[in-house]
């Protein structure tokens, strides 16, 4: 009997230090858990932000370089503010632009920074100014049905 009830003891502790290191693997690999070390704040406000939670990936250039951390209805302006983070060491210019893309027709939605020209950056809690809001995949359909908006009449010229 003691034989067995040291083995049960053994393979008990192997499945929760089993169980233990893939809790450990899933919140690093999704980044729960973490705090905002080695990363700081910035700030974008959205006509609209369908299909972005928080935690969405922040890219720039395909790379994450940041999460979501903060989607707000801003009652003024009735606009969506979002809160999110960018990787210490990934310096923006002021000018840089937070556009919603799509990952394809199936894909999920993510933010993309994409960086101006300007010679000063954005720093830590500041706002990027230059923003577009998700498209809505049922709207562009509408236009396509119906031939879209033609600013000549129909007249081909």
């Amino acid at each position: 009997m003691a034989e067995n009830s040291t083995t049960e003891v053994l393979v008990g502790g192997a499945v929760l230090a089993l169980a233990l290191g893939f809790f450990l693997y899933a919140a690093n690999a999704t980044g729960v858990g973490t705090g905002t070390d080695g990363h700081y704040d910035l700030k974008a406000s959205f006509r609209s932000v369908e299909g972005v939670t928080v935690g969405t990936d922040v890219r720039l250039a395909g790379v994450k370089v940041g999460t979501i951390t903060a989607l707000d209805l801003n009652p003024q302006t009735f606009r969506a503010d979002a809160t999110f983070t960018v990787k210490d060491g990934v310096e923006l210019p002021d000018d840089t632009a937070a556009v919603i893309s799509s990952e394809g027709l199936l894909g999920g939605n993510f933010v993309e920074l994409v960086p101006g020209g300007s010679p000063f950056n954005l720093e830590p809690g500041q706002e990027v100014l230059d923003t577009q809001g998700s498209v809505s995949l049922i709207s562009l359909l509408m236009k396509f049905a119906a031939g879209g908006d033609s600013s000549d009449g129909g007249s081909g010229k």
